[in-house]
């Protein structure tokens, strides 16, 4: 059975480098799954996949040696598993702003009698290179857990949220924290506020033991991140690199008008 080599990084303390995905373009992710990327996220919560889509992309990803993850739509038992039978090698969980809330995660991504999984014949064994028996004794050691912290209420039961077992990695919510953060009048925190609450963030997560992670923009922001000692980083995405990509490519032709492009 191949281990889960994002989950070894972490517990070694390494650094690991991801992407988030939510074009559903097979052709896209089997791409990046090819271009150096420690793992890729189907994002779940916020684009339009269904579930024969994702099960498909995760066994793309997972074939071209890279870790099919799934941000999951939301914390329910029901996500949880379906995520995972169809092939993820873990769940990024949205919103955990409780213990009892973390704990049902846990157990919904463990097989008894660690947790309360429900065990079925999916595409799971698949994307671990392993037979259906071989998967059933070895998941609840691979299936990667991590738990989004994105809001005051999150940050307030970190302690709590962080120190049980089976909370392989938390991970910063960058837009939804800022939001929360808003004053009544809609104003957004100052970067020193943001920053003030994510340095409070880490420094439970290092008390845990537990890695942590955000999403952020370019390769210079990753870096930062991983200087402050940050090891899951999602860089960009894959509608992310499109728009990026063609909006370069526009501006260093701007001395053509827009009529000029389109009688090409």
């Amino acid at each position: 059975m191949r281990i889960n080599k994002v989950k070894e990084k972490l517990r070694r303390g390494r650094p690991t480098i991801g992407s988030w995905l939510t074009l559903g373009s097979l052709h896209a992710a089997r791409v990046l799954a090819r271009s150096g990327f420690d793992w890729l996220a189907l994002d779940v919560e916020h684009a339009p996949y269904d579930w024969r889509e994702i099960a498909s992309l995760l066994g793309a990803i997972a074939d071209a040696n890279c870790v099919p993850l799934v941000r999951v739509p939301d914390s329910s038992h029901s996500s949880i598993k379906r995520a995972l039978d169809a092939g993820a090698h873990g769940v990024i969980v949205p919103m955990i702003e409780t213990v009892e809330q973390a704990a049902a995660v846990i157990a919904a991504s463990k097989y008894p009698p660690t947790g309360n999984r429900g065990v079925g014949i999916g595409m799971h064994s698949l994307n671990f290179d392993c037979s259906i028996d071989e998967y059933f004794v070895a998941a609840n050691d691979q299936i990667l857990v991590v738990l989004q912290t994105e809001s005051p209420r999150g940050i307030q039961n970190a302690r709590e949220i962080y120190a049980l077992p089976g909370c392989d990695c938390v991970f910063i919510g960058p837009n939804d924290l800022r939001f929360h953060l808003r004053s009544p009048d809609g104003t957004f925190p100052t970067d020193s506020e943001y920053e003030s609450q994510i340095e409070s963030i880490l420094q439970i997560a290092r008390e845990a033991g537990r890695p942590t992670g955000t999403h952020v923009a370019t390769a210079a922001d990753a870096s930062r991140r991983i200087e402050q000692g940050m090891q899951f980083i999602a860089v960009s995405g894959d509608l992310s690199m499109l728009a990026t990509a063609a909006r370069t490519i526009v501006a260093d032709l701007g001395i053509l008008q827009r009529q000029d492009i389109l009688r090409f």
